[in-house]
């Protein structure tokens, strides 16, 4: 297996990539301090693919399993179900030493660990994504968090996992739609940190979209050292964590305005890197090219590069003005100044907003 470390002091942990490992996720978890209560949390899809495996695999390493499955979808990444989550996790008395394990994509990632850092005010959780956008985003950094209506992600923490366990081979079984989500966070690191991964992705679409694995391990390796190295220097986003939002401030309104339901967050996000892309290239930063190269392998991986007509630009701006980067009313974006390079930008106006959206 490949290895990639987050270094953050005490907080430290280690990311495993490989191929076929989720029957050896038992045994690592027998290397911590935990106790013997453990639960798995995970949606009805993915559980049914996987959920055995890995319910064997730590019930072989010694441990008192629970499983809590939630509906499938971001629209129940809110209160309501981390209240079931705690509901089961008291019910079966799982104490301050156990942990969870969060099977599955973002949706799942999010709410487990904002469940673990929240129950008896913190225990350990593991993540074992399923999807690409987890593999390369969600499961790496310690953001946790839920969904209100007027806002993606507004109420959450940061909790690091102990571990996150990458298998390759659960995205055989992903759907195409979210295999390209996915892609839109990787597309995302190449412009914000890495040309040279920019590059890859777009001379070997065709290896990607087939799912080689050699192509699929090096844009997950190379995601994940992007985001660990970006986190170890600035982990509660203070500053240049915030490079990692390139594409979300439009890409979450567009979510929120969506009520979640439309959307796959990466589709959301891909729509935002296109339209941020613009608006760097209305105040001048990035030229034409540059801006035209991010259009261009996002509508090459089938992905929506432009605003949706009958979204109405008034709610978007709204949504915009309660995003959470924005500081004392004051807008915040990151804007590309060229493949592998972005600036974090203050102070964009109403007047530039307005102007892009209704482009």
């Amino acid at each position: 297996m490949e290895k990639v470390r987050v270094e953050l002091a005490e907080r430290s942990y280690n990311i495993f990539i490989g191929s076929n490992t989720l029957d050896g996720i038992g045994d690592k978890l027998k290397l911590f301090d935990l106790s013997p209560k453990i639960a798995i949390v995970s949606n009805p899809t993915v559980f049914s693919l996987y959920g055995k495996r890995v319910s064997d695999s730590v019930r072989k390493a010694g441990f008192d399993l629970l499983t809590v499955i939630i509906p499938d979808g971001e629209e129940y990444k809110d209160l309501l179900w981390v209240q079931h989550i705690y509901d089961e996790l008291l019910k079966h008395k799982l104490d301050r030493l156990s942990a969870l394990v969060a099977l599955g994509g973002g949706v799942i990632g999010d709410i487990t660990g904002f469940a673990a850092s929240t129950y008896m005010r913190g225990i350990s959780y593991i993540h074992v994504p399923t999807t690409l956008l987890a593999q390369v985003d969600s499961s790496v950094g310690g953001k946790t968090g839920v969904n209100h209506k007027l806002g993606k992600n507004m109420i959450g923490t940061f909790w690091q996992p102990r571990l996150v366990w990458i298998d390759v081979e659960a995205l055989r079984t992903l759907p195409k739609r979210e295999l390209l989500a996915g892609l839109a966070e990787v597309i995302k690191y190449g412009v914000i940190k890495d040309k040279e991964l920019f590059n890859f992705i777009e001379v070997n679409r065709d290896e990607i979209l087939n799912l080689d694995g050699n192509a699929l391990t090096h844009i997950i390796r190379r995601s994940c050292e992007i985001k660990a190295e970006v986190v170890s220097m600035d982990e509660r986003e203070s500053g240049l964590r915030a490079i990692l939002n390139y594409g979300h401030t439009i890409g979450h309104a567009i979510e929120t305005v969506t009520e979640y339901k439309r959307y796959l967050h990466g589709e959301a996000v891909a729509i935002g890197m296109c339209l941020e892309a613009n608006l760097s290239q209305m105040l001048g930063l990035i030229d034409r090219d540059q801006a035209f190269r991010i259009k261009d392998i996002v509508d090459s991986y089938g992905l929506s590069s432009e605003m949706p007509l009958d979204i109405d630009v008034n709610r978007i701006f709204s949504s915009i003005q309660l995003d959470k980067k924005a500081v004392a009313g004051e807008l915040k974006f990151i804007l590309p100044e060229k493949i592998g390079s972005v600036r974090i930008y203050k102070g964009v106006t109403e007047k530039s907003i307005r102007e892009l959206l209704k482009s």
